[in-house]
């Protein structure tokens, strides 16, 4: 398959695209920083430009997207604005503008998170973006079909630990490997409208 992954250089996506590429797959690798494919998911127009140069595709597999971490008597408006831009309107952009360039029985794989189930303290703006994303996948998956839309959910990922553990107590993490799995089993499976929950 020919699969466009998004966010390719960070912790996931570069672990996802060496899974993929090992498993036969020919992976483009977009991000705000490659020089090939080049995206910034806040920007409609760097997407369609995207497209054009990746052009056929039958998998999009996004691991983008940020939300920003406050108290909820800090968070303005243009935080939970900047929130939704990067991890949900980005992603549903990455669908919305996708669907033309999507294999007919092609997939598209979005990334949300825990925080959309099982909120913390800070994460007001996360969870309201990760569950715009969650629901988004449910109903897209109607309409979209036979095009598959998924969507990963894993808690806090155990490689991240040093940096996230503090936020996350009592939270069982979850292993890079297993989330990349669950990417590997919304492109190469036959489910839609699914919301891999992971840990």
């Amino acid at each position: 398959m020919k699969i466009l992954l998004v966010g390719a250089t960070g912790r996931l996506g570069t672990a996802l695209g060496a899974t993929l590429a090992e498993r036969g797959h020919d992976v483009l690798g977009a991000s705000r920083s490659d020089a090939a494919y080049p995206v910034d998911i806040t920007d409609p127009a760097t997407i369609e430009v995207l497209y054009e140069r990746a052009g056929g595709v039958d998998a999009v597999a996004c691991a983008a997207g940020s939300t920003p971490y406050k108290p909820l008597d800090r968070l303005t408006r243009d935080d939970y604005l900047s929130g939704f831009l990067n991890k949900a309107l980005g992603q549903i952009e990455l669908v919305r503008q996708g669907l033309p360039a999507i294999a007919p029985r092609g997939s598209f794989t979005l990334i949300t998170g825990i925080l959309a189930r099982e909120p913390i303290v800070t994460s007001a703006a996360a969870s309201v973006a990760n569950g715009a994303v969650e629901a988004f996948v449910r109903a897209a998956a109607l309409e979209a079909a036979p095009v598959r839309v998924n969507a990963v959910s894993p808690t806090v990922i155990t490689e991240a630990l040093d940096k996230y553990a503090d936020f996350f107590p009592g939270f069982e993490p979850v292993p890079l490997e297993r989330v990349v799995q669950a990417y590997v089993r919304s492109i190469e499976g036959a489910e839609t409208g699914r919301v891999f929950e992971l840990g």
